[in-house]
């Protein structure tokens, strides 16, 4: 009887065990994958972009929203700054945007 209730007890943790790893299994195959581009916005009225981010940078602020490829890609060109960690102007092949822009600024900023 005793063999019995241990058999018992252990078949129930095996069953409880092998329940949880299907259910993370499950979570892993199901979790929606994360947006290739990400636009960092700011606070106040209308939200405006701070900063253009790849999806799986580790930089990205809580106030974020997923963009398309080619809108990162508008949004640099329009001047919104890259991020410096994951570099999504490189990775867009924006790479002679970001050589134009520090010449015009070392332009406006040398001293006469």
């Amino acid at each position: 009887m005793w063999h019995a209730l241990w058999l018992n007890r252990i078949d129930r943790k095996i069953a409880l065990l092998e329940r949880r790893e299907a259910e993370a299994e499950h979570g892993r195959t199901s979790r929606p994958r994360p947006p290739e581009w990400v636009v960092e916005v700011g606070i106040g009225t209308g939200k405006p972009p701070i900063q253009v981010h790849a999806g799986t940078c580790h930089m990205i602020g809580s106030r974020r929203r997923p963009v398309s490829r080619d809108e990162a890609r508008r949004l640099l060109a329009d001047g919104l700054r890259a991020c410096t960690h994951c570099q999504p102007d490189t990775q867009l092949h924006i790479i002679d945007l970001a050589c134009s822009l520090s010449t015009k600024i070392f332009r406006a900023c040398r001293w006469p």
